[in-house]
């Protein structure tokens, strides 16, 4: 009797980094496969990227271009300084992090977590942000090598590859703990807050730099530059033009810095990312309703619109308000409204800003005027109204429950705009309040709350248009922070095109306020509430037409692709 011959088994290949970047790569190509428009997007976003690094590169390179060893560690400890803080703030306040490789569908792999965190990181690597931050940071180099040569300039080849891997795990490790905070509703305010506070010390620390930049004491920043240098922040760009100027104890002393802090960040990204996959933060039990009053459907409307009609727009505003509330990644965009919106307006109206030698710091608006808060005002009401720039992709393939409901477009952009206004308008109101508190001018509030009702009413008309012309997808993720590669760009392009349009068309309220007088003083804020009411109403009307005609297109836009 024959034995049948079986071939041997093959050993099972190890999964290294380098798997992790060539999926990465093959799941770009996918996404723009038949995609021109994300291709000739992405293509854009490349040169914009490789303009800012030239420019960087020669900002930085400037003190061995010029021969200047004086302002070289000025210039490395305080560049990289603030590229280190742009990798770390920018991600949670605008573009958001590229999640092409979404942690979560990692989960029933049998990945450690030492394979998975090198791996992410790796695929980290291959993206636009990081080849421009690498690019700009060769300017680093290029100085090292012209004060102290060849061997300063691998030091500081050395220190950029540190600085780079420190920028992208800093980034990820933050982003990932909101993302388990936000996702935890115990804790959801307690992460608005702070980050409310950390956001707010960015004014403060502002005005102490411009203060500096004033009095031009240059031996004063370069003590601080030297402190800044021997930081996490400024410790591995710096370490080239400590060997040119002939301290390579301190250049080794400052890498082993940042070793360090890069396998901090690492620890931390790997206990957080954990944490994302396995889903461990939770909501918490669930309570039964204490009673059923009015209804089943009476117990689908939050308190906030009791005042909503039983039919398909109430429907609607109801459920926009839950997804408002509960969705972390809504939360984090009501965040950064909530941050900027007081943040912006106090820094511009602070024009009389003063710092004496004996009384210190002097705050005060005696520069500031109707004008000027007006369009302060506008630029508060613009960025208010820009969350919704992208609001089907909230949705994502949920929005098929609203196609197959026959929905008007109509019905869908008021219903949406109005669950959005519930929380937006009164953090509006406080602000223009506050302000007005502030500045000591009582008597502008009413160019305040014009100025705010006309540009966030024109916002949410433009928006509307951009939300159906412009929509993308976002990934399926429980990081709030998250964007599919190439998503970043998208939504820095929609961000400019509808803040630009949004401020022309509410620019005759800073004009109005310029030229009118006391007269506009009365005037600002019925016709600034007529005048945003009017738009919003008008946005929803056109771009609800527009939708009847591209809701199956939206659809398929919107849809994560897997």
């Amino acid at each position: 009797m024959a034995v049948p011959v079986t071939a041997p088994e093959r050993p099972a290949r190890r999964v290294s980094s380098r798997h992790f970047v060539r999926l990465k790569l093959r799941v770009l190509g996918n996404n723009f496969r038949g995609q021109k428009w994300r291709i000739a997007l992405f293509v854009l976003g490349l040169l914009l990227g490789l303009w800012f690094a030239a420019v960087g590169f020669f900002l930085l390179a400037t003190p061995g271009l010029a021969d200047e060893p004086r302002y070289a560690l000025m210039v490395a400890a305080f560049g990289g300084g603030l590229l280190t803080l742009g990798w770390l703030l920018l991600p949670l306040v605008f573009f958001g992090v590229d999640e092409t490789l979404d942690p979560a569908r990692f989960a029933l792999l049998p990945l450690s977590r030492r394979t998975l965190v090198t791996g992410l990181l790796a695929a980290a690597l291959v993206s636009v942000p990081a080849l421009a931050t690498a690019l700009t940071a060769a300017g680093l180099v290029v100085t090292a090598g012209l004060l102290g040569g060849w061997s300063a300039a691998v030091v500081g080849a050395l220190g950029v590859v540190a600085g780079l891997l420190v920028c992208l795990a800093g980034a990820r490790a933050l982003t990932s703990a909101f993302a388990t905070m936000l996702r935890s509703r115990r804790v959801r305010d307690l992460a608005a807050v702070l980050l409310a506070v950390l956001a707010a010390l960015l004014g403060p620390l502002q005005l102490l730099v411009l203060a500096a930049v004033q009095q031009t004491d240059w031996d004063r920043l370069d003590g601080v530059a030297r402190v800044v240098g021997w930081t996490p922040f400024g410790a591995p760009w710096t370490v080239g033009v400590d060997v040119a100027e002939g301290r390579a104890g301190a250049a080794v002393a400052k890498l082993l810095i940042a070793v360090a802090t890069l396998g901090v960040l690492l620890f931390w990204w790997s206990r957080s990312l954990e944490s994302a996959m396995v889903g461990a933060a939770s909501a918490g039990p669930s309570r039964a309703p204490r009673g059923v009053a009015g209804g089943a459907v009476t117990q689908l409307f939050p308190r906030a619109v009791g005042w909503a009609r039983r039919d398909r727009f109430g429907a609607l505003v109801a459920r926009e308000c839950r997804y408002w509330w509960r969705d972390a990644r809504r939360r984090a965009n009501l965040i950064t409204v909530a941050v900027v919106g007081v943040f912006v307006p106090v820094m511009v109206n602070l024009g009389g800003v003063s710092f004496s030698t004996e009384g210190g710091a002097e705050f005060g608006g005696g520069d500031s005027s109707p004008a000027l808060v007006s369009l302060s005002m506008i630029f508060v009401g613009v960025l208010a109204s820009l969350t919704l720039a992208n609001q089907f992709g909230f949705d994502g393939s949920s929005y098929a429950a609203n196609l197959v409901a026959g929905v008007p477009g109509r019905v869908e952009l008021r219903a949406r705009m109005t669950a959005f206004s519930i929380y937006v308008v009164p953090m509006l109101v406080v602000i223009a309040v506050a302000l007005a508190l502030f500045l000591g001018r009582p008597a502008w509030l009413g160019v305040m709350g014009g100025a705010l009702a006309a540009a966030y009413g024109c916002g949410l008309a433009i928006n509307g248009f951009v939300s159906v012309l412009g929509a993308y997808s976002l990934p399926e993720s429980s990081n709030p922070f998250a964007m599919n590669s190439g998503a970043g760009f998208t939504k820095g392009l929609l961000t400019l095109v509808s803040m630009v349009a949004s401020a022309v068309v509410a620019v005759p309220f800073v004009v109005a306020a310029a030229l009118l007088g006391d007269v506009w003083l009365w005037l600002a804020l019925p016709i600034g509430l007529a005048y945003g009411v009017g738009a919003a109403l008008l946005g929803a009307y056109l771009a609800g037409d527009t939708l009847d005609r591209r809701q199956p297109e939206l659809l398929a836009t919107v849809t994560p692709r897997r």
